[in-house]
């Protein structure tokens, strides 16, 4: 049974953020850094950050002295220091320490006010900063002063949107689903207003990340919006750090508008102690809120051309990731989707919230029960199988609201947000299986466990089940019990499905594909690649139960070629790859 084992979103704790009405979880814009042989992973709205000896296995530090844990927060390396900033609409500060988890940090400088930051230390030992997040305004760029971290040179707008060429960035791009989220009053009215004005058209540009590979620098940014499934991160290409750029065909490089949890935008490039590439980024739920967020990680690269890409091939199922130096493409899923659609029962189910929805892969929906601890959810695979992991998805259902005296102007009240770091909070159950429905066995018991996982994920070493049972103990503010995902992989009992046929495709206008295909039998779902040349198809869109998809984020006036995979129990068959006309 390994240990290394990779499954989307992060399986760390979540912080609960109480606005506007609102209650959910959220964990967003993250900043992968390593310093000094450590992983640390900062995210927006946490209260605290994340460390790793292996980018696999995360803990929590929290810290309610450093007071910028506001949204997007930077980290970056210059020379011996861990440079610290975040967003601020007031003069936003640089902070710096040789050591995170002491809680010792500097302010170095004050220089104006910023939205999502982003420093980049040259090889040469200059300073350049980076920042934007507005869908009318472009992202910047400055050099710094290295020592004060003060502004030197000129300000130069580097990227505007462009909706006209990249389909990719259009919010309001062909067939987005019109789904209701919860909205606070401020919310609904600053939307009004952007309807109003024709702004909610133009996409937030956002999210600045730069490297340098090959010589050459990589400015990444954001679009159209967070809340959106197309979320990704595209990117531009320049000689020098400030530019002249030019955008790179195959952008989004990081795009995930399909599977169980979609989103894959506002995120960091890093190199791991092997020299692998990995991406962080933010995935989308959306639900109680627009800022109902996730965090993604996946293995990254440059190719022979100097494109950059993601693999993001199944990047919700267990991916078993070696220990040193690998090839992203590499990376495929250990084991197959075997919960798709089987039978539940449960202790009890609200109304809309059917047992259905824990197992249809969109964790937008979820099954709830009326009450919490003590209700139970119990699933029937409708056959052995050789189970190897469980990945358990707990959805926030009516999360009670704290009251916080709003004149507390802390690290933890910001933004109109309460982040609830309590370390009090607990999400305890006991997960069970069993062959014939009446012997059961422990799985894991968690029912004296000091976490709050969301999104937890136990791995098992081919145990043979057909019914698995999780039962409540303990859940945060005892809210009700939700599961918007149990999902469980193994070894299928049948083959792989039969390649997908006939498939077929065509541009229905410049930055928009029709794609179909016949359905192939033992299917459960697609995995349609596509890109930019026949040997780069670097983008990736999961579907389940379709034989159509409409791909809304293409370049115009650039070719693409894609190959659509049929996969289910059994394994994936790759598909023939066709032009798209």
């Amino acid at each position: 049974m390994t240990e290394r084992i990779l499954i989307n979103p992060l399986n760390v704790r979540y912080q609960y953020q109480h606005y506007n009405g609102q209650a959910s979880r959220e964990a967003a814009d993250p900043t992968l850094i390593r310093f000094k042989d450590r992983y640390y992973l900062f995210a927006s709205m946490s209260g605290g950050f994340y460390w790793s000896d292996d980018m696999l296995r995360w803990q929590w530090h929290e810290n309610r002295t450093l007071t910028p844990f506001r949204y997007a927060p930077d980290a970056r390396q210059i020379g011996k220091w861990l440079v610290f900033s975040s967003s601020d609409r007031e003069p936003s500060a640089f902070y710096r320490t040789e050591d995170p988890l002491s809680d010792v940090f500097e302010k170095v400088s004050e220089p104006f006010p910023f939205w999502d930051p982003n420093l980049f230390c040259d090889e040469d030992g200059r300073v350049y900063f980076y920042w934007g997040c507005d869908n009318q305004k472009p992202i910047y760029g400055q050099e710094f002063d290295p020592e004060t971290l003060l502004p030197i040179g000129e300000k130069r707008e580097l990227i505007f949107g462009n909706t006209k060429e990249h389909g990719w960035e259009r919010p309001d791009y062909p067939g987005r689903p019109q789904k209701q989220v919860k909205e606070g009053l401020a919310m609904r009215l600053y939307r009004m207003i952007m309807r109003l004005n024709g702004s909610d058209k133009k996409p937030f540009i956002e999210g600045a990340f730069m490297n340098k590979f090959g010589g050459r620098y990589y400015l990444q940014y954001a679009a159209p919006g967070t809340e959106l499934s197309t979320y990704g991160d595209g990117v531009y290409v320049g000689e020098r750090p400030l530019g002249p750029f030019s955008y790179q065909a195959s952008s989004p490089f990081s795009s995930k508008p399909g599977g169980f949890i979609t989103g894959a935008g506002h995120g960091s490039t890093i190199e791991d102690a092997y020299g692998n590439l990995w991406h962080a980024s933010t995935m989308r739920i959306s639900v109680n809120a627009g800022f109902e967020r996730r965090i993604g990680l996946f293995p990254a690269g440059v190719d022979q051309d100097g494109i950059l890409f993601c693999n993001q091939n199944f990047a919700d199922y267990p991916l078993d990731i070696p220990e040193g130096k690998f090839d992203p493409w590499s990376i495929t899923p250990q084991w197959m989707l075997l919960s798709y659609r089987k039978s539940a029962e449960a202790s009890s189910s609200r109304e809309g919230h059917g047992t259905e929805l824990a197992l249809d892969e969109d964790i937008c929906t979820s099954w709830c029960a009326e009450g919490g601890a003590g209700e139970w959810y119990r699933l029937d695979l409708g056959g052995t199988y050789q189970v190897c992991g469980v990945q358990l998805n707990f959805a926030d259902v009516d999360v009670p609201m704290l009251q916080v005296d709003k004149s507390l102007r802390s690290n933890v009240y910001t933004n109109n947000r309460f982040i609830d770091p309590d370390p009090k909070l607990r999400t305890r159950w006991l997960l069970e299986g069993s062959e014939d429905g009446g012997s059961w066995s422990v799985l894991a018991d968690k029912r004296g466990a000091d976490s709050d996982l969301a999104h937890d994920y136990i791995p098992l070493d081919g145990v043979r089940l057909r019914y698995l049972r999780i039962t409540a103990e303990e859940l945060p503010y005892g809210e009700p019990f939700a599961l918007s995902g149990l999902r469980v992989f193994g070894k299928g009992n049948c083959e792989a499905p039969e390649a997908a046929a006939q498939s077929r495709a065509a541009r229905i206008d410049a930055m928009t594909a029709r794609l179909e295909w016949n359905a192939s039998r033992r299917a459960i779902g697609y995995n349609i690649r596509y890109g930019v040349a026949r040997d780069k198809l670097y983008s990736s869109y999961m579907v389940y139960g379709r034989t159509k998809v409409l791909l809304t984020t293409l370049n115009a006036g650039q070719k693409y070629y894609a190959a659509v995979d049929a996969f289910g129990e059994g394994g994936v068959t790759a598909g023939e790859i066709i032009e798209i006309d």
